[in-house]
């Protein structure tokens, strides 16, 4: 029994950690959608995934020390609601902003609580 939770508590966050990078790459197509130029595309692609490619890194990190991947999807689900916090201060409040943060940082924290609980274990069988 011991061996199928430390394998769930492992592989989870890896896991999930993909898709969500997947998913955070994947809203930046819509800049497709804009009548841009080549490099106004490329320049946009870039900027839309720059979030994505710090997690990426923080995700390879992470695969050997978990602690990197616990701080760091916690600090972007943290940085990604005081961006939110900042549009509706700057733009006004619309409801879909809650789901934006329950969507985004939820999944972060979670990911970042994986990666935490698997440190502890690992912390705790040393």
């Amino acid at each position: 029994m011991e061996k199928k939770i430390s394998k769930f508590v492992y592989w989870t966050p890896r896991i999930l950690s993909i898709i969500f990078i997947f998913f955070l790459a994947l809203m930046s197509l819509d800049v497709f959608s804009a009548e841009l130029s080549f490099w106004e595309t490329v320049v946009g692609l870039f900027m839309h995934n720059i979030p994505a490619m710090i997690l990426l890194i923080v995700l390879i990190i992470s695969w050997k020390h978990e602690i990197v991947g616990g701080i760091g999807f916690v600090l972007a689900g943290i940085l990604y609601i005081a961006w939110v916090l900042t549009n509706i201060i700057t733009e006004g409040f619309e409801w879909y902003y809650l789901l934006w943060i329950l969507q985004i940082s939820g999944i972060a924290f979670f990911i970042g609580i994986m990666f935490l609980a698997g440190w502890f274990k690992k912390k705790k069988i040393r």
